[in-house]
Parts: C-alpha cells; structure tokens; sequence
C-alpha cells in the first residue's frame, strides 16, 4: 500500500444550468471544501486544476486558472486532463505530491459550463484525435454508444427496457433528496418509457444531460490532519488510474474497434473490471468490504455494467442485483446515493471529484436524508475516453 491522504474538505457547487463561467463554479466549490477543512488558503501549498475542454483541445489551464481566481498565494499548480477521468487523475497528482512531501495540504479543483445538448468535436481535421475520428469518421456520439451497449447487455445477458427504467427510478428518487443535485424529481418506470427514444432502445430519461457545476477537495497528510486536530478524518486509501491491456476484445469508445486475440490471449479481466481490481489491491479491501459506491452512470445501462465490473455480483448479473434491490437505499450495496449523473449530468472535469465529495459526506455520516447507515469504505469508479481508468477508494 502506498499510504493514505486526509481528506479535510469537501465542496461543491450545485449543478446546473447557470450560464456563467466555469472559474465561477470551481471557486464557489474550493471555498466551500476550504471552509469545510477548516484551512485558510494561504495554508495550501498546491492546486491541482482538472481541465475544462471543449471539442478535444484542453485550452483551460485549470491550476493556475483557479489560483488566480482565489488569489496569488506563491502555491505549486498543476492541471490535469483525462476527460471523465480527470478529477480522479487529480486526486491522484494530489496524493502524489503529499506521500513525497511536496505539499502537506493541497486544494483539487473541477468545474466545467457543458455546452447545450451532447457533446459535439469542434471544427476542423483532426485525423490524429480519435474523438474527432468517431464523430466524424463513424458518426458515434455518445448516445449511440451508449445504445450500442444497452442493446448488447440485452442480448447477451437478457437485460430488458424495465430493467434500465428501475436505474432511473432508484437514481431520481436519490438524487431528490440532494441539494447539489440539478433534477431533483422523482421519476416513474412509465414515464422513463414515455420518455422520446435518443438511441435505441434508450429513452432520454436513460441518458444524462450535459451540465455546468463543480466539485474540490481539501487533501492533507495525516500528520498534518493530526496537526489540525482531525483525528478520525476519512482518508484516501487507494487511487486508480490504469489503462486497457492489449488484446482489448470489448467494444468501447472512442475507436468502437477490437483487437484480434489471435496472437495473445485477452486479460483475465475486461478494462473496466480492471480499473476497480487495481483499486481494491492498493486499498487491501475488496467488493465484500464495500458500503456504498458512486459509479459513473452515464445511461441507466452503463451502470449496471459496472456492478459486474466492481465486482458486486457475476457476470451477466447486474439486472438481477438491481431487481433485488442490493443497490438501492438499505440494500446490500446501495450505489450511487447521490443521484449519480442521472441527478446531476456531466460537468466533465467535476465529476470525479464530485463521486469523492459524496463519499466523503457518507463516510462522515453527514449526508443527511441519503445515507447509508454505518458507512466504512467506498469505492468511485469511472472511464475517461482514450484509455484513462479512474477509481477512488476511501475509508473510515
């Protein structure tokens, strides 16, 4: 094990659709979780900025953008991109510069304003960007990813339309109950059903929205937590960020293309089941000493992939966890407790930071109407495009 960080802090700014910019967002956020450690930013020694995009090009230097906006203290910056990934990548540049002694307190930082409507590429030729390949090249926004997927679990596990329906209905009902949440209404099966058809078979109830909104951590060693009179702080035990193994026998963006395994035998594990393995083998913890996880739900399909790839149930078993209700408030394993991304949609650069926000307030026993008794250990997980793993593990 690498050793653990103290997570002193936590903020968010609520999601949205505000119409201002995304530096608003970030400093609201940083504030709020300085506030929440109780730690005066000059007290910071590194900001680590995760990069708000547009279209493939990381123009935002989020480090220095927010230490700016906070103002000039003489602190290490650092920005990170990895798209979805980003905030994990974060998290993980932070816990790197504190197990060295680099900083003993460093302020993350994720904000984005999403444009309206799905993600689009930008203008121009790009033939080396594999974003701009797929849109272009295949046509495959991410909706019909997303349908392309549902529409394999379906046919290969038996997955069905009211299966998918049940994620929204147990995310909505969540993501009421959160104040930072953007769609804070409950829903019905009927009226996801009801609801048009993006992709086939998804309905636009099954698929998150684009969204502005910001989430920051305030990080420390223990030493220094111990310092500041925090004796029992959560605390960062494992943080993952692998990439896939060649062969790669999944379909998966941006390529929707797979390796032949002619000449090498695939992995044991798919890239996503990979990402939580490399998580629960740092963190010395597995599936069975989990109290909750938030996982990254961009369509109601999406998530229960990543009950199998958590390992929380079997192969082809997702559906089967969820009807149990092992997922939901008071079950087994209840995911997703903040609403997910079905509550909040995608601010990009926000959103893994946002899932470690959530674990931190369950962990804390301070989330309220969501939480879940007796939480010990909570797992994120996510995928950033090109290959960027992305899972958390904290504890208490």
């Amino acid at each position: 094990m690498t050793g653990e960080v103290a997570v002193l802090g936590a903020g968010m700014h609520p999601w949205g659709k505000w119409g201002r910019g995304f530096v608003e967002y970030g400093t609201v956020a940083a504030r709020a979780a300085l506030a929440d450690a109780g730690v005066d930013w000059r007290d910071v020694g590194s900001i680590v900025g995760a990069d708000t995009v547009r279209g493939g090009y990381p123009g935002y230097v989020a480090g220095a953008t927010f230490a700016k906006a906070l103002g000039w203290q003489g602190a290490r910056v650092a920005s990170v991109y990895a798209a979805c990934a980003s905030g994990a990548q974060a998290v993980n540049t932070a816990r790197a510069q504190i197990l060295s002694g680099l900083a003993d307190v460093v302020l993350v930082v994720g904000a984005d304003a999403a444009p309206k409507g799905f993600f689009r590429p930008a203008g121009g030729d790009r033939a080396d960007d594999p974003d701009w390949l797929r849109f272009r090249v295949l046509g495959a926004t991410n909706p019909t990813y997303f349908g392309l997927y549902a529409r394999r679990r379906m046919a290969v596990h038996g997955d069905t339309l009211e299966d998918f329906a049940q994620v929204k209905v147990k995310n909505a009902a969540l993501g009421a109950l959160n104040p930072n949440a953007r769609y804070r209404k409950r829903v019905t099966a009927e009226e996801v059903a009801a609801s048009a058809v993006v992709a086939d078979p998804l309905r636009l109830l099954d698929i998150c929205a684009t969204s502005d909104g910001a989430a920051a951590l305030v990080l420390s060693s223990m030493a220094f937590a111990r310092r500041h009179g925090a004796t029992d702080p959560v605390r960062i035990r494992a943080v993952s960020t692998v990439s896939p193994r060649y062969p790669n026998t999944v379909l998966d963006l941006p390529d929707i293309a797979t390796d032949s395994a002619v000449a090498a035998e695939p992995a044991a594990d798919t890239f996503r089941a990979s990402i939580a393995r490399a998580a629960y083998e740092e963190a010395g913890v597995g599936p069975e000493d989990l109290s909750l996880a938030e996982v990254y739900d961009l369509s109601t399909a999406l998530e229960l992939q990543w009950y199998e790839d958590l390992g929380l149930c079997g192969e082809g078993e997702g559906a089967k966890l969820l009807r149990e209700g092992a997922t939901a408030p008071g079950g087994r394993i209840p995911v997703n407790a903040s609403g997910g991304l079905a509550s909040f949609g995608e601010a990009v650069p926000a959103q893994a930071i946002a899932q470690v926000c959530e674990l931190t307030w369950q962990l804390r026993g301070a989330a309220g109407d969501r939480q879940v008794a007796g939480a010990r250990v909570g797992i994120t997980a996510n995928q950033g495009l090109f290959g960027h793993g992305s899972s958390v593990i904290a504890v208490r």
